[in-house]
């Protein structure tokens, strides 16, 4: 893709963005991305076959960094402490909302933050199921069960926090998520040979 496309591609990107964090989706027309991206039909159908199309690629662009950061094990974020601790996953994510790439807490927030939170969810689960190789329950709970339970609270403070002005620092809330989710696991046991 050349330059000229690529501009594009962002400005469509860009439009349907500002317009879904003032209209939900459902009442945002394929016209009216196009008109706020001062494109023609056709350039825009080049780029995307369907307005679903859109919202999937605008998706995998906000979530696909977040969670493929929290999957790279090796990944350092300018947030972290400079001493050796470990910083978990939560924390990870909970400082790129903070910065807003791509003014993501406009649409965590905006009327049609209902389909974006589906995205979200799942990426985390996914993270979470990575993570959680060297962990288990510390009662006899299905993993499936502990990986939604764990992802759903974190998606419920992470609106928490939006509505509340985000008045607590990712450090902060990465602390209390810690308390009450570090009870339900163990390290497993390394096995003896």
């Amino acid at each position: 893709m050349d330059r000229r496309q690529q501009k594009t591609r962002l400005a469509i990107l860009t439009a349907f963005t500002d317009l879904l964090a003032v209209k939900s989706y459902g009442r945002i027309t394929v016209q009216e991305i196009i008109d706020a991206a001062n494109v023609g039909r056709t350039t825009f159908y080049s780029h995307f076959e369907t307005k679903e199309a859109l919202l999937d690629t605008l998706c995998d662009a906000l979530f696909g960094h977040i969670i493929n950061d929290a999957l790279n094990q090796e990944h350092t974020h300018g947030l972290y402490p400079d001493q050796e601790q470990e910083v978990s996953i939560f924390f990870h994510v909970l400082a790129h909302l903070q910065e807003n790439d791509h003014n993501i807490l406009k649409l965590l927030s905006g009327e049609s933050s209902t389909l974006f939170m589906p995205y979200f969810r799942n990426g985390m689960k996914n993270v979470i199921e990575v993570r959680l190789h060297n962990r288990k329950a510390r009662v006899d709970l299905p993993e499936e069960f502990l990986v939604n339970h764990i992802a759903g609270s974190f998606i419920e403070l992470v609106y928490w926090w939006i509505e509340g002005g985000m008045k607590y620092t990712p450090r902060e809330l990465d602390g209390y998520f810690r308390l009450v989710t570090e009870p339900l696991l163990e390290h497993k046991q390394a096995s003896r040979d």
